[in-house]
């Protein structure tokens, strides 16, 4: 594979869903390499001047943004994700910096219930580098929104997760390179011109 040509001017990364309540899903290794890889991903990122965008998921307590219809209504029902609560706190292994951003959603889609158009739009921001938990739910959602909205997507593999480790493989394998370039995160340091630590 050729090196991948990047504009970080017009670059962002989307760390998405990375929170308690649903990272501790993962098994012990599969969290410890994911964070590794992220936070490895993430000071790349920021060192290369890539605006970091956290992605969450967040309701208010009585989930009034949630109906009687669809996934969403066990969230509703289990009264989880509450903006404030220890399980909708962003991971502590990847805990926002000065300058980083955070969106709310209240859907699958990063775009759904959030300002996150509007953030990239004001950034002039073209591609999006994505990766979360989980590769089968934010990150394949979030994908498919943004490639009808015209966006260029990367999608970090070894910055995916979800604990279904078959439908993992499954979606980073064969269904996401139908609509985004799949690389790992190697690749993308050597796109912005950033050797990675021995």
């Amino acid at each position: 594979m050729s090196k991948l040509n990047l504009d970080t001017a017009s670059t962002a990364l989307l760390l998405m869903d990375c929170q308690e309540g649903i990272v501790g899903a993962l098994n012990p290794d599969q969290r410890s390499a994911l964070m590794t890889s992220l936070q490895q991903t993430r000071t790349a990122a920021r060192n290369s001047g890539i605006p970091i965008i956290y992605v969450v998921i967040g309701f208010r307590d009585g989930h009034q943004e949630i109906g009687g219809k669809g996934w969403f209504t066990s969230v509703k029902e289990s009264r989880r994700m509450i903006l404030g609560s220890q399980e909708a706190a962003i991971c502590i292994e990847l805990f926002p910096l000065p300058g980083d951003l955070i969106v709310t959603k209240k859907r699958m889609s990063g775009f759904t219930g959030s300002d996150l158009e509007q953030i990239l739009r004001g950034l002039s921001i073209q591609t999006l580098v994505l990766c979360g938990v989980s590769s089968v739910g934010v990150v394949e959602s979030t994908a498919r929104h943004a490639i009808d909205m015209d966006y260029d997507i990367i999608i970090l593999k070894d910055g995916c997760a979800d604990k279904d480790e078959l439908a993992n493989d499954a979606v980073l394998t064969h269904v996401l390179p139908r609509i985004a370039t799949v690389i790992d995160s190697e690749a993308f340091l050597d796109a912005i011109n950033i050797t990675p630590e021995s």
